[in-house]
């Protein structure tokens, strides 16, 4: 069973994948519009995933006899100054999402919570593939430097992007 504080802060780690599915969907729209189909898959992608994050959170607080309190969460901007800013917006997600597992797992140690401890570890994992991942684009656009054929080649590129097969 959950202690309550620790029910409560998976509860927020829910609504915050949540959220980040959002603004990564919104992402997709924007690039979308700006006719970057392959920006806007990879983003499509990254909302994928957010929601498997959710969804083995929300599993796990059922599993633990917990109850799953969703909340409304804040519409995401849905334009950005630049690709490159977009693409920043989403690994600044990604490290605010580390930092909450991080804080997750003190909690978990903390209460000597073993169950919640070994499914942190696979989202400490995951997050650093995450982190990876987005710098690793923020890394591309840079080099492109706005030069259109490096823009479309990237895009090209990113259009490929295969959904990771789920991990248990």
């Amino acid at each position: 069973m959950l202690s309550k504080k620790m029910e409560t802060a998976i509860n927020h780690q829910i609504n915050l994948e949540i959220q980040s599915a959002l603004q990564y969907l919104q992402m997709a729209a924007y690039f979308s519009a700006a006719n970057l189909n392959g920006f806007a898959h990879w983003m499509r992608v990254q909302y994928q995933e957010e929601l498997v994050h959710a969804n083995k959170l929300f599993d796990y607080v059922i599993h633990r006899n917990g109850v799953v309190t969703l909340e409304a969460v804040a519409a995401p901007p849905k334009t950005w100054k630049s690709t490159l800013a977009a693409c920043q917006a989403g690994y600044q997600a990604e490290v605010n999402n580390t930092k909450q597992i991080n804080a997750l797992m003190d909690q978990a140690i903390k209460e000597n919570d073993h169950a919640t401890r070994v499914i942190l570890e696979w989202f400490i994992e995951e997050q650093v593939e995450e982190e990876n991942s987005a710098l690793n684009l923020i890394e591309q656009v840079k080099l492109a430097d706005n030069a259109p054929g490096a823009v479309l080649l990237l895009d090209r590129e990113l259009g490929g992007r295969q959904p990771e097969p789920a991990k248990e």
